[in-house]
């Protein structure tokens, strides 16, 4: 395996916390996720503390806008440098354009990712909020948007993990998140799978929150994947993780 893919979703509102958290199982990721609970409660000064550790970060606020307004929150969250942050897919082949412009004049080296569908959404769903499509076929169609769009991969259930890569070019990322280990619980999410079998299907990173930050010892946990993770088998596409 190339560089460490399992990246640790800091779901939380506590900077000190998640300082704690972060140190105790920094031996087995390979970075750190920080999505809107820790940033709109922390913000940028939060955010610097994490990056401070030295671990890659994915700055996950999902922005869906018209295209100026998320290229003007892009231009500001630039100053940050995150090794990774991400769009709605669904804002349209515009707004994305837009997106990887901003991003690589003033951050060159982020990937910009777009978000195709919610792991906590399921077909049943995908009717509900009138989309024609599954959510698997939903998925792929944003996917092929966001290709098109320039950007660098996508955010996607690990069950649309072989027709993304099917259809899309070898280096288009694939951040995956709705992981769960074996033995835990799928909480709130639809379209699970073990982070080894993801891996294994041709995930680029894995995001996992519960199975390590709920867990009774995090750091067990999180070595637990770790080696689970390293000895999967990995496509032929992926290189070297940010």
């Amino acid at each position: 395996m190339a560089a460490n893919p399992i990246y640790v979703a800091m779901d939380m509102t506590d900077t000190q916390a998640a300082l704690a958290l972060a140190r105790r199982v920094a031996p087995y990721i390979g970075g750190l996720k920080l999505g809107m609970e820790f940033f709109y409660s922390q913000g940028v000064e939060g955010y610097r503390a994490l990056a401070a550790l030295g671990l890659p970060i994915f700055l996950d606020l999902k922005l869906h806008d018209i295209p100026n307004t998320v290229g003007q929150s892009l231009k500001a969250l630039a100053q940050l440098q995150p090794h990774i942050i991400n769009v709605h897919a669904s804002g349209g082949v515009a707004m994305m354009k837009n997106a990887r412009q901003i991003i690589a004049e003033h951050a060159p080296d982020t990937w910009i990712i777009g978000v195709t569908i919610l792991t906590s959404l399921g077909d049943d769903d995908m009717e509900q909020i009138g989309f024609q499509k599954d959510a698997s076929h939903q998925a792929l169609q944003l996917a092929s948007l966001a290709q098109l769009a320039g950007l660098n991969g996508v955010v996607c259930s690990a069950h649309e993990i072989d027709p993304i890569r099917a259809q899309c070019e070898p280096d288009f990322k694939l951040i995956v998140p709705g992981l769960r280990p074996a033995n835990v619980q799928a909480d709130d999410q639809k379209r699970t799978m073990t982070p080894e079998m993801a891996r294994q299907k041709g995930a680029d990173i894995l995001v996992i929150g519960r199975a390590i930050t709920a867990a009774d010892d995090p750091e067990a946990a999180a070595a637990s994947i770790f080696e689970a993770v390293s000895q999967a088998p990995t496509s032929a596409h992926m290189g070297d993780n940010p």
